[in-house]
């Protein structure tokens, strides 16, 4: 590991010390994880600390861990991953928050520390369902208007759950239940273990 990653670590571990439910270093990659009720307050220190200043969001996205790992995941269902970059220190980190509920995930916005999010966690709510509290226009961004469900969480069907076409006698277009059978469209890929270690061939 480098120098540099060893001192966001160790500036991590100082700033939030027991908030942070966890800390992973993979690949040169930062993960931190934080308790849903510390997820605002630990984001606007990581945009605010001068020995972290995250003042860029690069990215939010939505999980969906319910078969994480192939195989049961015994945990929450239901992530959002803010991806965070400091351009005065050229480093960068991963926050990611699990919400409460999996049968109604609901996450603080954090539109008002980075604007970049809006889209970002409207996307989120849009293909997983994850709600973002205080957002100022949380709508659906990519499905259509009246679009039913979340196509990225995992139990959704691949072919969805309605099927739309144009009635000539009608003279518009109508909704109807999917009339094809369901099948898989790509196969389960199993890795081992060691697949991507460095030093494994």
């Amino acid at each position: 590991m480098s120098p540099k990653l060893e001192r966001l670590i160790q500036a991590l571990k100082d700033v939030f010390g027991e908030s942070l439910q966890s800390l992973t270093a993979d690949r040169g990659e930062i993960t931190i994880e934080v308790a849903a009720a510390d997820y605002l307050r630990v984001a606007r220190t990581l945009r605010d600390h001068a020995d972290l200043h995250f003042e860029q969001l690069m990215d939010i996205s939505g999980v969906d861990f319910s078969t994480y790992g192939n195989g049961a995941w015994s945990g929450r269902r239901f992530a959002s991953c803010a991806h965070l970059l400091s351009v005065r220190h050229n480093w960068r980190v991963r926050l990611r928050v699990f919400a409460e509920s999996d049968e109604f995930p609901v996450l603080d916005s954090v539109v008002d520390i980075w604007p970049s999010a809006n889209w970002y966690e409207r996307e989120s709510f849009d293909l997983y369902g994850i709600m973002y509290s205080g957002h100022p226009d949380l709508r659906r961004i990519l499905t259509d208007y009246g679009f039913v469900g979340h196509p990225f969480r995992k139990d959704f069907p691949i072919s969805g759950y309605v099927e739309m076409r144009y009635d000539p006698e009608q003279g518009r277009v109508v909704y109807q239940p999917v009339t094809i059978e369901p099948r898989e469209n790509t196969p389960r890929i199993v890795r081992e273990e060691s697949y991507g270690d460095v030093g494994h061939g």
